[in-house]
C-alpha cells in the first residue's frame, strides 16, 4: 500500500470532481478525522489515518483490502469509480431529475404517466446547478 503519485492523484481527483465539484476537499478533511487515499493492487482505497497507522504492521502481500474501495486504475491509467464510493459522494452531490408534475399530481396519476422527464446522474445536476430551474 502506497500513497498516490502526483499523476494518479490528478486523474482521480478530476474524475471525482465531475460528480461533486468543489466539495472534494470535504472528503479529506472530515469532522470525524483525517482521511486519505492509498493505492494497493491498482485499486484506490479511502481510509482513515488512524486505521492506516494500525495497518502499517501488516505486510503488503498479506493485505487484501483496507478502508473503502473508491475505484481502480485501468491498464491505460484511466480511473474508474466503483459503486462502493457512492455512499461517500452522495452527500456532497444534490438532485436527481426534473419533476414533470407536482407532488399532489403524482399521487393521483395513472401508472403510465410521466412524472420525471429528465433523469440525470448526480454529477450532472451539480455541474449545471446554476442553470437549472
Amino acid at each position: 500500500m502506497r500513497p498516490l503519485t502526483e499523476e494518479e492523484t490528478r486523474v482521480m481527483f478530476e474524475k471525482i470532481a465531475k460528480y461533486i465539484g468543489e466539495n472534494l476537499q470535504l472528503l479529506v478533511d472530515r469532522p470525524d478525522g483525517t482521511y486519505c487515499f492509498r493505492l494497493h493492487n491498482d485499486r484506490v482505497y479511502y481510509v482513515s489515518e488512524k486505521i492506516l497507522k494500525l495497518a502499517a504492521n501488516i505486510s503488503g502481500d498479506k493485505l487484501v483490502s483496507l478502508g473503502t474501495c473508491f475505484g481502480k486504475f485501468t491498464k491505460t491509467h484511466k480511473f474508474r469509480l466503483h459503486i462502493t464510493a457512492l455512499d461517500y459522494l452522495a452527500p456532497y452531490a444534490k438532485g436527481f431529475g426534473v419533476a414533470a408534475k407536482s407532488t399532489q399530481d403524482c399521487r393521483k396519476v395513472d401508472p403510465m404517466a410521466i412524472v420525471v422527464f429528465h433523469q440525470a446522474d448526480i454529477g450532472e445536476y451539480v455541474r449545471h446547478e446554476e442553470t437549472l430551474t
